[in-house]
């Protein structure tokens, strides 16, 4: 198992207290709860409403093979959307101070193919700690070997084009996640330097919920749908790639784009800076004036106030984020913004290319 990574303690500096102080008064004062308010939880039901309702209309209703496929892509898109708005503030127990609620939602990932108790582990745990540390981080690592994203990774003679041919790996992500990935995490020794010690139920849960999920995605509609089988193998295979490419672009436009740092800790396990100013040196903000990426992304475009308060419901992001970025600026530092999707995706493009030639 890898030396786990150690932050010198939060009293270095009194950036994140400060902070920590302003936010809290912000609620206080405006006598707003930081967890789900009205229009987060409209959101879960525009969301939900729309995954079941495609579902069933692909699962029912007969339909042409070219209408099926569109309807497919804007299930996968619907899939990705309530993992970024429901499950992900679910699974972080910000969207409401019920643990009985949180959980209930939460258990709605493994309706979208994934694990929300290996994802508690690979997301909450091990990423919001170790953001961009190469060897402990492993939700930046979308195709190890293949993508190179950090100085700490081998340099190899096809990374030159990674900058191409990154995007389409993006739309396997979900394909992996569902087939493989999380089976994968699971049965390692360790997650980074966390060592994976499982509950009993654990195992049971991860099988039961898969081929609960399978039967829904796979075996139902070939029993049901009047289409040939493989034409579903082919409509699952769409459905993840839409689902992965929405979920895979986002993750890394928050990370892997141009200013984020991949520290490394030195022999010891020791890091230079503080938790905070760790999350505030590897994390940007994306499109952050955008209404249409607030709605759909989940908060994930504010990846900053995400990464500093994760217990916080995303709904609350926009206007803890002034609070957030005029502390930063007053203590010196950086807060890494692009302020629209454009200025991410080219900046994620040139990262990548940076990162294929050095």
């Amino acid at each position: 198992m890898k030396l786990k990574a150690k932050f010198p303690s939060a009293a270095s500096g009194p950036f994140y207290s400060v902070l920590r102080s302003r936010v809290n008064n912000h609620f206080k004062e405006n006598q707003i709860s930081p967890n789900a308010n009205a229009g987060m939880w409209m959101k879960t039901i525009i969301f939900l409403a729309s995954y079941v309702l495609l579902y069933l209309v692909i699962l029912l209703l007969p339909i042409n093979l070219f209408a099926l496929a569109v309807l497919t892509v804007l299930l996968g898109m619907t899939a990705a959307f309530v993992g970024f708005n429901i499950c992900h503030d679910a699974i972080h127990g910000s969207f409401s101070k019920s643990k009985k609620v949180n959980h209930l939602l939460s258990f709605l990932f493994n309706l979208l193919g994934a694990s929300p108790y290996v994802w508690n582990i690979t997301h909450n745990v091990v990423h919001h700690t170790y953001t961009n540390i190469a060897g402990h981080d492993e939700d930046i690592e979308v195709a190890p070997g293949l993508i190179r994203i950090s100085d700490a990774d081998e340099l190899k003679s096809f990374h030159k084009y990674q900058q191409w041919y990154a995007f389409p790996i993006y739309g396997l992500a979900s394909l992996s996640w569902v087939l493989r990935k999380d089976y994968k995490k699971f049965f390692q020794a360790s997650v980074g330097a966390h060592a994976n010690k499982h509950p009993k139920i654990e195992y049971f849960n991860l099988f039961f919920f898969k081929a609960i999920y399978y039967f829904l995605f796979l075996a139902l509609p070939i029993m049901l749908m009047d289409i040939a089988w493989y034409h579903v193998i082919v409509g699952f295979m769409i459905l993840h790639l839409s689902q992965g490419f929405t979920m895979g672009l986002v993750f890394q436009l928050a990370h892997v784009v141009e200013g984020t740092e991949f520290p490394i800790p030195d022999l010891a396990g020791n890091m230079q800076e503080s938790w905070a100013e760790h999350q505030m040196a590897t994390t940007a903000n994306f499109a952050t004036d955008s209404k249409f990426a607030a709605f759909f992304l989940g908060g994930l475009n504010r990846q900053i106030e995400h990464h500093l308060f994760p217990k916080i419901c995303h709904i609350h992001y926009g206007s803890i984020s002034k609070i957030v970025k005029s502390t930063a600026l007053e203590y010196g530092i950086v807060y890494h913004e692009n302020k629209t999707f454009q200025m991410a995706l080219q900046s994620h493009f040139n990262m990548l290319k940076k990162m294929g030639r050095e």
